[in-house]
């Protein structure tokens, strides 16, 4: 554009140096620069800008009309760039931040929470916000930009524009009160825990599909007794003998060492399931959230 002058920023930086402590001695100081190269660097933006900034007397320094309007507006740029450079600063040294993270419950306490805990540890200042939702519900908040990523596991419809990151595998086991005791002695087949209730989640969770998709290849089908709202209901009512349930093995085992449940072996092996970190492709990952990935990366089984 016409009338747009291409003047070095070190000139104005230079200039609001001056301008503020009106003295070239302080301004040589702060910018560890030599006082002949802060009057030469003044002339030389008197000269682009057409017009006097400063007035030297036995006095000292003193800004002319023009002067003052320029440090008025240079004064607020200069500084504003400062707080920006001190802000990046903190930022990029991990002092502080927030990270938003989206998480469905089987990751969040399978994997998300105890990461969580080193995190902390090591960066305090860091804030943390969950977000817990069904599998599809965090996936689409990675979509919408609600969240920095998402952890969920599988199954997953996880669309192209999306990057999936498969953190850890882990298996689920068939477990059952005390009243099902008796069934923990030898495998049984899936067609022979049909005749008791199961407790599972609801339809509209993945976890619901996966098993529908376990019992179909079967040659049966899926019919809980209870629905739970979210994966942790799960554990309760198995032990209070509501009926069997699939559950992680990792987040079974003090309940298995207590005796409140018992594992229950099945002739068909239950697939692997994994965990994913789904994150936008077309958003980069702030510093904060890129160190919450990385620690989430090297988390092992």
């Amino acid at each position: 554009m016409e009338g747009i002058m291409n003047i070095n920023y070190e000139y104005y930086r230079i200039f609001y140096y001056v301008a503020k402590y009106k003295n070239l001695t302080l301004a040589a100081d702060t910018l560890h620069s030599s006082q002949p190269n802060i009057s030469r660097t003044i002339k030389l933006l008197e000269h682009n800008l057409g017009c006097q900034l400063l007035v030297r007397s036995n006095r000292g320094i003193s800004l002319t009309p023009e002067g003052e309007q320029l440090y008025t507006h240079v004064k607020i740029a200069v500084e504003q760039l400062q707080t920006a450079e001190e802000e990046l600063k903190m930022l990029t040294g991990l002092h502080r931040g927030v990270v938003c993270v989206g998480a469905s419950e089987t990751a969040l306490h399978l994997l998300l929470l105890p990461a969580l805990k080193i995190f902390k540890e090591t960066h305090p200042k860091i804030r943390i916000r969950i977000q817990n939702h069904l599998t599809l519900q965090a996936i689409e908040s990675v979509k919408q930009g609600i969240v920095d990523f998402a952890v969920v596991a599988s199954p997953a419809d996880i669309p192209d524009s999306l990057k999936a990151t498969s953190l850890i595998d882990f298996q689920d086991i068939l477990i059952g009160g005390t009243d099902f005791k008796k069934l923990s002695k030898n495998p049984v087949s899936l067609c022979d825990i049909c005749h008791y209730p199961i407790v599972c989640l609801g339809e509209n969770t993945m976890s619901y599909r996966f098993y529908e998709r376990f019992y179909h290849e079967n040659g049966l089908f899926l019919k809980p007794e209870f629905e739970a709202a979210t994966t942790d209901q799960i554990l309760p009512m198995v032990k209070n003998n509501l009926g069997l349930g699939f559950f992680p093995k990792k987040l079974a085992k003090e309940a298995l060492l207590a005796g409140e449940v018992y594992q229950i072996d099945l002739l068909e092996t239950i697939p692997l399931r994994e965990i994913f970190l789904v994150e936008n492709k077309e958003r980069p990952l702030t510093v904060t959230a890129g160190a919450l990935k990385d620690l989430l990366c090297k988390v092992e089984n």
